[in-house]
C-alpha cells in the first residue's frame, strides 16, 4: 500500500532546497507543471538530425519521452510513458534514457534498440558555449485571467558524438561533423494534458498566430570569440504576446535585443521556413541583420513527439506503465501527414551576419492568415 508521506530521493541530501517539501514532490498543485528536457542535434550537411525529449510531470505521476530521426522529409519517432513514482530517480521511459555525465557539461541522450521502430542511438553532447537563460515565459490566458504560463528555461550549444542506427546501417557521429541545442525547462506551460471539459475554451492558435524561436551560433571569420544570438516571439493577432531576445557572449554576458522584425519566406503548402532575414532591435539605434537558410529538407516534425497534440496523446497523459509506440512517415511535406503531424518543426538553419557564419535550429508555426507572407487563413493548420 502506498502511503500519503512525501517520497525521499538522494537529492534531498544536498542543502540546495528552496521549498519546506522534499524533492520528489513541488510547492503547488497545478497539473501542468513540467520539467522537460528536449535536444536538437544534427549533421551540419543536412542529413540527418535527431530529437530527443523526456517530460516529468510529478502532479500527474507521468513522465514521458520521445527519440527520433528525420532524414530529408522523412521521419521515425519512438515515444513511451510511464507511470512516475515506480522510478522516481529514472531519467528516461522504456527503451529511452537520458544521462548528466557532468551538469551543465557533458550529457548522454540513449534509445535502446527497441521492437517499435527500426532506430536506436548513444551519443553524448558536449557544450561549446555556457548555458543561457532566456527571459521568464510569465502570460495569463486570453482573458487575463488564470496563470497559463510560469516558466524558465535555458539553452545550450553543443557538438555531438557517438552513433546512430537506421534499418541496421550506423552511422558514426563526431564532434567535427555534428552540432545542436539543448535545453531545459521547468515550470507551469501550456498544452499539457487535454483542456478541461468544463472550462471555456481559451486556446489562442484559434486566431492568427505566430511563434519562432532560433540559438543561431556565429564564428566571426576573422578568428574572434563565437557568440550566439537567440530570440523567442510568440505574436496573436498584432499583438506580441511574449518576446525574449538576447546576444550572447562566448564569456557568458547577455546583450538584451529590443525587439525584432523580418522578411521571412514560407511554402503556402507545408507552412515550412524557406528562409529570410530578421532585423533586431539592439537598442539606441543599433540593429543586428541575420540572414538565415535551410541546409535540407531535414527537420524534425514535433508533433509525433506529442507537442500540441497528436492522434489523441498529449504531453503528461496518463497510459499506465510502460506504454510504448511511434511510427514512421515516408513524407514530411505531405499534406495528409501534416494535417496529422503538425507544422511545428526543428528547422536546421545555415546562418549568416556579415561574414560571421554559423548554424542553428529555428522554429516556426505560422497559423491563420498572414498577407505579408503570402499565406492565406483558408488553407491554415496547425
Amino acid at each position: 500500500m502506498r502511503h500519503t508521506m512525501q517520497e525521499l530521493v538522494p537529492a534531498d541530501e544536498y542543502l540546495i532546497h528552496q521549498t519546506p517539501e522534499t524533492f520528489a514532490t513541488v510547492s503547488q498543485a497545478d497539473y501542468s507543471w513540467t520539467e522537460k528536457v528536449w535536444f536538437s542535434l544534427f549533421n551540419k550537411d543536412g542529413s540527418v538530425q535527431i530529437d530527443f525529449g523526456i517530460g516529468k510531470y510529478i502532479n500527474r505521476n507521468v513522465i514521458d519521452a520521445f527519440a527520433g530521426v528525420s532524414r530529408g522529409v522523412e521521419q521515425i519517432t519512438v515515444r513511451a510513458s510511464t507511470e512516475l513514482d515506480n522510478d522516481l530517480e529514472r531519467m528516461g521511459v522504456g527503451p529511452i534514457d537520458y544521462e548528466i555525465i557532468e551538469p551543465m557539461g557533458k550529457l548522454r541522450c540513449i534509445l535502446r534498440e527497441n521492437d517499435i521502430q527500426p532506430i536506436s542511438f548513444d551519443v553524448v553532447v558536449t557544450p561549446i558555449m555556457r548555458p543561457f537563460l532566456e527571459r521568464k515565459d510569465a502570460q495569463r490566458g486570453v482573458d487575463g485571467l488564470r496563470v497559463a504560463s510560469d516558466l524558465r528555461r535555458f539553452h545550450q550549444a553543443c557538438t555531438v558524438s557517438g552513433w546512430l542506427t537506421i534499418d541496421g546501417e550506423t552511422l558514426e557521429i563526431t564532434d567535427d561533423t555534428w552540432f545542436g541545442y539543448r535545453d531545459r525547462s521547468w515550470g507551469v506551460r501550456m498544452d499539457v494534458g487535454e483542456p478541461a471539459p468544463d472550462v471555456k475554451s481559451l486556446h489562442r492558435m484559434n486566431q492568427n498566430f505566430l511563434l519562432t524561436w532560433s540559438p543561431l551560433y556565429f564564428e566571426p571569420t576573422d578568428g574572434s570569440d563565437p557568440y550566439e544570438i537567440h530570440h523567442y516571439l510568440q505574436w496573436v493577432d498584432g499583438d506580441v504576446h511574449y518576446f525574449s531576445g538576447y546576444i550572447n557572449h562566448a564569456d557568458g554576458r547577455q546583450q538584451p535585443l529590443h525587439g525584432m522584425s523580418d522578411d521571412l519566406k514560407f511554402d503556402p503548402a507545408t507552412r515550412r521556413l524557406l528562409g529570410g532575414t530578421i532585423t533586431f532591435d539592439a537598442g539606441w539605434g543599433e540593429q543586428r541583420v541575420i540572414e538565415i537558410e535551410p541546409i535540407s529538407d531535414t527537420g524534425f516534425h514535433l508533433g509525433t513527439a506529442n507537442y500540441f497534440g497528436y492522434k489523441g496523446d498529449r504531453h503528461g497523459s496518463w497510459h499506465g506503465i510502460d506504454h510504448v509506440d511511434g511510427d514512421r512517415y515516408a513524407d514530411m511535406t505531405d499534406r495528409e501527414t501534416l494535417l496529422i503531424a503538425h507544422q511545428f518543426r526543428d528547422c536546421v538553419v545555415r546562418a549568416h551576419e556579415g561574414d560571421a557564419v554559423g548554424y542553428g535550429i529555428f522554429e516556426t508555426i505560422v497559423i491563420g492568415d498572414h498577407p505579408r507572407y503570402g499565406l492565406s487563413g483558408d488553407d491554415s493548420f496547425l
